[in-house]
């Protein structure tokens, strides 16, 4: 028996979630269920999707773009029954740094390599091993990512007077602490503001979507009191309404790919990770059970189609996904209807999203920083061995100080030789 169920596991068919929901049997009941959530996902990606663009360095239309396409293809091809996929931090500071470094042509070609490599992991069946990535070091990459999107986010929360901030984290910091005294009151009022209503709302009604609320009220209260803070439109003017062409990726060279390669690898693998974290929450909430390789090949097409139409890299949101279980959905195509809504929103509601102050999706970053920080898993493995948390914090450090490239390797790595000098030593 329990020889050949590893084998089961292995010939586990590539068969995407949803055309199992439609065979079993899908009624116009089920369909109303993941309308209504779908309807609700949406709502919630809005402030999500252009805060997460905007902090990756690119124009917010594109964050829409990404949960648009990536949602959809993710859905569709997707080996988890109910998940939602879009733009999430965990690509936020990765994806500033190539903007930076190579443009957004960069960026469209290193994220088509890390959906390619995404769809190979998948046809290898390196779903289960991508699980087994220790906890060490997915906590301390991810609490590095928290802060430096914190750090990131600064600027926008205090309204300070900078042109150009530093990438590098202590040079970020220390014009911050230059500029400290030049601060804006009313955009740091309006920051603070969107914050407090965040935190009330999820202790009050934990079923409103607290971000939308926030940022809602937050440009309710710029526009009727004509507050001078700055918002999407005096930032990024006017935002093109209607859905962009299909462009095939520009300036593709053998020294270019060979130079972002490491790039892509990191992508994939965070795509990877946290897909199928989003998957196994899913899962504790429904009962049901992922195919964690057919989700890494939704993951790659996904990521692959997004940059045909101006997106970026995608992979399955956490939050979004328990949003939308608890909204009532039944099957993947209520993460569907959330792209075909934001559809709507993209084609003939991107105007208003202008009149949002940028300070108020600061503050829903700083929420989604502190969120993923997860204090709780950190304190639970300082409890733990040694080499856990020597292994967490190395991972930590050398993402905010070095690279998250060389954090993910680097944790990988000392974690594997630990797991092995404890297999030597039983």
């Amino acid at each position: 028996m329990s020889s050949t169920a590893p084998q089961a596991r292995y010939k586990t068919p590539l068969i995407p979630s949803l055309f199992k929901t439609i065979r079993s049997g899908y009624t116009p009941d089920l369909f109303s269920r993941d309308l209504s959530a779908g309807i609700t996902v949406g709502i919630v990606a809005i402030p999500l999707a252009l805060a997460f663009a905007i902090a990756s360095g690119l124009t917010p239309e594109r964050g829409l773009y990404t949960s648009i396409v990536a949602g959809f293809f993710m859905a569709f091809f997707s080996g988890s029954r109910v998940p939602v996929s879009g733009p999430t931090g965990a690509f936020v500071v990765i994806i500033y740094s190539i903007v930076s470094r190579q443009g957004y042509e960069g960026l469209v070609l290193t994220t088509l390599m890390a959906g390619i490599l995404l769809v190979i992991f998948g046809f290898l069946r390196l779903g289960a091993l991508v699980k087994y990535i220790p906890y060490p070091v997915t906590t301390g990459f991810t609490t590095g990512i928290a802060l430096l999107i914190f750090s990131s986010q600064i600027k926008d929360f205090f309204g300070l007077p900078l042109v150009d901030t530093p990438p590098e984290f202590f040079d970020k910091w220390g014009a911050y602490a230059q500029n400290a005294m030049d601060f804006s009151p009313s955009t740091l009022g309006v920051a603070a503001f969107t914050l407090l209503v965040i935190l009330i709302v999820r202790r009050k009604i934990p079923k409103l979507p607290a971000p939308v609320v926030a940022v809602f009220l937050s440009t309710l209260l710029v526009w009727l009191f004509s507050l001078p803070t700055d918002t999407i439109g005096s930032r990024f003017s006017t935002l093109p309404t209607g859905f962009p062409d299909f462009a095939l990726p520009q300036g593709v060279t053998f020294e270019r790919i060979r130079e972002l390669f490491p790039d892509a690898l990191t992508i994939a693998l965070l795509a990877g990770i946290e897909s199928l974290l989003a998957c196994v929450v899913a899962d504790s909430m429904t009962g049901d059970r992922h195919n964690s390789n057919m989700e890494l090949i939704s993951q790659g097409i996904g990521n692959v189609a997004s940059v045909f139409f101006g997106g970026f890299a995608a992979t399955g949101a956490i939050a979004r996904t328990a949003t939308n279980v608890r909204a009532g959905a039944h099957s993947s195509i209520s993460a569907i209807v959330h792209s075909l809504f934001l559809v709507v929103v993209v084609m003939w509601l991107l105007p208003l999203t202008e009149y949002i102050p940028l300070a108020a999706l600061a503050a829903v970053l700083v929420m989604v920083a502190y969120d993923m920080s997860d204090l709780r898993t950190v304190r639970h493995i300082f409890q733990g061995p040694k080499s856990d948390w020597s292994v967490m914090i190395l991972t930590f450090a050398l993402t905010v100080i070095f690279d998250l490239t060389v954090a993910v390797y680097t944790g990988v790595m000392l974690a594997s030789l630990l797991f092995m000098r404890r297999m030597s030593e039983l």
